[in-house]
């Protein structure tokens, strides 16, 4: 059937990267199995999950360093799966940034342009250069040695090196994984405002939620060499399907059971104790069948009033807008409840030992079958 979009918006609509199917054997060791993603045009997409889910493999493959054993890989429609790595409009910057120490930045950053043929002329190389460098708030660091850059500025010239090709596609390994906190931060929010002014897809690997929650359109959790869910962050904070999920994107307090009802939208499940938590279930699940209750540290209120779960206080964190509080109930056992200073001041705070209420609003668990 022919298209009714004219070219220019049917090339908008079609994803600039994709994995059909895609697979990555080494013997019989298993990299990745079955990768089916759309990349969209423009967006910041994050791979999530721990080391050896098979982030980095699906990173290889888009990047061309790695050739799929079976299934495709298609960048802006056309299959790329022998392309080699130089011949694909993307580029890479790696963990370790891969910079040449005996090269000034601009020679760092000019070396892709070189490579070229035909090669630009140089005037054209170095306005790039510099074009580059003021686009990652380094002017005139050009002359600098590399191992006069601090690890904030090397990152920002492997940026600059990467983007001064104008690739459609931007490939990103943990490159934030060697910076203190609050340098991974700030180079956060500048990552997320360079991706928006120069409008080119940013693909991200990394192994820490809080970064990827933070900077995404879109995060696709991986585990085992397979791709579990993929959704905006909100929906994977709020409406995680599975406890993998829930647990590996924000925290989370699990509570096992079984499942007493489960009718008009809302499920019942019996946990320890016989206490009934009701709430939410992405899927149905029968009852009698084995699963698990999830709720977020902050539904979770705490108080001294009689009302809801006593418990007992194990252990309090202070966190600047908020406390979180580890508490131990009979039955449920310890679980975190997250506070906030408006809250804890009109309680008065508590202290390890402390008798205390926890509860939580009606039907606010989600319920998740087990794994």
């Amino acid at each position: 059937m022919e298209s009714n979009l004219n070219p220019a918006t049917e090339a908008r609509e079609t994803p600039i990267a994709e994995l059909r199917d895609a697979s990555k054997h080494y013997g019989a060791v298993v990299a990745a199995q079955g990768l089916n993603l759309s990349i969209r045009r423009g967006e910041f997409l994050s791979f999530l999950g721990p080391s050896g889910c098979g982030k980095t493999t699906a990173l290889r493959m888009l990047a061309g360093f790695e050739s799929p054993t079976s299934g495709d890989v298609l960048l802006d429609g056309q299959r790329v799966n022998d392309v080699p790595p130089h011949q694909r409009p993307v580029n890479m910057v790696f963990q370790h940034y891969a910079l040449f120490p005996h090269l000034t930045v601009a020679q760092n950053i000019a070396y892709g342009l070189r490579q070229r043929r035909p090669r630009p002329v140089e005037a054209e190389i170095s306005r790039a250069v510099e074009q580059a460098l003021e686009t990652v708030r380094l002017p005139g660091f050009g002359p600098r040695r590399i191992w006069e850059m601090s690890g904030g500025q090397q990152q920002r010239v492997a940026l600059a090196r990467a983007i001064v090709n104008q690739p459609k596609i931007l490939l990103l390994d943990e490159p934030m994984a060697a910076l203190d906190k609050k340098l991974r931060r700030d180079m956060q929010i500048e990552l997320q405002s360079l991706q928006r002014s120069l409008g080119i897809t940013f693909i991200l690997v990394t192994h820490d939620q809080e970064e990827a929650l933070s900077m995404s359109d879109r995060i696709c959790i991986m585990r085992g060499g397979r791709i579990v869910q993929v959704g905006s962050p909100r929906d994977l904070y709020d409406r995680p399907a599975s406890r993998y999920v829930a647990d590996f994107v924000g925290k989370s307090n699990f509570f096992p059971g079984q499942i007493a009802s489960s009718a008009a939208g809302r499920t019942t499940l019996a946990a320890a104790g016989g206490l009934m938590i009701a709430g939410t279930a992405p899927v149905e699940i029968a009852a009698g069948r084995t699963a698990t209750a999830s709720l977020r540290p902050e539904q979770i209120a705490l108080h001294r009033r009689a009302e809801g779960l006593p418990v007992t206080v194990v252990n309090r964190i202070f966190l600047g807008e908020h406390t979180e509080y580890l508490v131990r109930h009979t039955n449920l056992g310890e679980f975190l409840v997250l506070v906030s200073r408006q809250a804890e001041a009109a309680e008065g705070g508590f202290e390890p030992g402390d008798p205390a209420h926890a509860s939580w609003p009606e039907g606010a668990a989600l319920i998740l079958a087990d794994d």
